[in-house]
């Protein structure tokens, strides 16, 4: 099997501007479906600065901060199997093979995301993280400049696939730095084991709460907080049906500019097995969110004091578009307001894995329009030059 290039390889090239047509940001299910799809129009996938993809013709780079193929999942916790993980779409072009539900998610999608990279033969620069994108003039379809910590591209369009795994959010609540236990986001989570013999409370009403709160509770006591009552669907989810209607709100919510909420918001929580027996062994007794944190526990809603040895942060993660912060997308209400995947006010850039693309399912449906409305929209400007390079790849640097 061919590995892709590294992030080594680029090093020659490091201090000067590569140059492609498009770049991706990110290599997960999102990232992998848009390079896809894009070199099916006839984009040549590059590598460095001296790799033109050819003598002509419009070209693709991929681009993704993880040492290895896999996104997020890589970094799930070992106890999180395919048997319980809430679907793995096929990615495009490579179908999912059979896994054994007993595997851990962790190994088994990252190796099926490893097998489609080497069977697109896709050169996937890892890891290189993008560190900002800026418009290199005032033109509305000019140049634009990527400044990695591998150098630097000149890009006409960006396709931001970098998803939410490395912006957890955790929130701001009174005397939380002075606690004295152990805290923690749901993305450091390894092992229940971990935990036991001391009291963890879990904050958060996600799905990912109600895991890891089914989980640890099996070996220590729990608590449970939320800020809302979580709401049990009273019967299973349907794609066909649930999934549309989801997909219809969560749109309608980033066209409107505002960020997109949680996806149990929108969904409601699903009853599972593991659910059902820790709801049996009254594990999903919910508690209103405490109001402060002490060294050893926290001051609840109704003034009283419960002591915890640990607090589990798993309260979501926010959009990770910190990188496209020169571009100023953000509209008044918080959100970046998108139509499809492309910036509603800035067709150079379109986010994947985003909104209503946040499903694996989602990610693929999305990464096809966002090659297709970014191949007409090339159409209708500036084309490619000769030797591969964007017009104004030559601008004073």
């Amino acid at each position: 099997m061919t590995c892709p290039p590294s992030a080594a390889d680029a090093d020659a090239d490091a201090t000067a501007d590569a140059v492609a047509t498009v770049a991706v940001i990110g290599a997960g299910q999102a990232g992998l479906s848009v390079a896809h799809h894009l070199r099916r129009r006839g984009f040549r996938a590059v590598s460095g600065a001296g790799d033109r993809g050819g003598p002509a013709g419009r070209t693709v780079v991929v681009l993704d901060a993880n040492q290895r193929p896999g996104g997020a999942w890589q970094h799930r916790w070992a106890s999180l199997r395919m048997a319980t993980v809430n679907g793995i779409h096929d990615l495009p072009g490579t179908p999912l093979p059979p896994v054994d539900p007993a595997e851990e998610a962790r190994t088994a999608v990252p190796r099926y995301f490893a097998d489609h990279e080497a069977r697109e033969a896709l050169p996937v620069l890892r890891p290189v993280r993008v560190r900002s994108v800026t418009p290199v003039d005032d033109r509305p379809d000019g140049v634009l400049r990527l400044d990695t910590d591998h150098g630097s591209w000149l890009v006409r369009a960006v396709v931001n696939a970098t998803g939410t795994w490395d912006t957890p959010v955790v929130p701001d609540v009174p005397g939380a730095a002075s606690f004295l236990g152990e805290q923690l986001h749901s993305r450091d989570f390894v092992d229940a084991e971990h935990f036991r013999g001391r009291r963890v409370a879990v904050v958060g009403g996600g799905i990912s709460a109600v895991q890891l709160l089914g989980e640890i509770s099996l070996v220590t006591s729990t608590v449970w907080y939320t800020r809302r009552e979580p709401v049990f669907l009273p019967g299973g989810f349907v794609h066909e049906v649930d999934g549309v209607d989801v997909e219809r709100r969560v749109a309608a919510d980033v066209r409107a500019g505002r960020p997109p909420a949680s996806i149990v918001s929108y969904t409601g929580l699903i009853w599972t097995g593991a659910l059902r027996d820790a709801a049996r062994r009254g594990v999903l007794e919910r508690r209103p969110m405490f109001t402060r944190v002490r060294p050893h526990g926290v001051v609840e809603a109704d003034g009283t004091d419960t002591s915890v040895d640990v607090l589990l942060w798993a309260t979501g993660y926010r959009a990770d578009l910190d990188h496209l912060a020169p571009m100023h997308l953000r509209g008044p209400l918080g959100g970046v307001p998108v139509a499809g995947t492309q910036v509603t006010d800035e067709p150079r850039v379109h986010l994947v894995g985003y909104g209503p693309s946040q499903s694996t399912v989602g990610a693929n449906r999305a990464g096809r329009a966002a090659a297709r409305d970014l191949d007409r929209w090339l159409d209708t400007h500036e084309g490619t030059r000769g030797d591969g390079r964007p017009p104004s790849a030559d601008v004073e640097r």
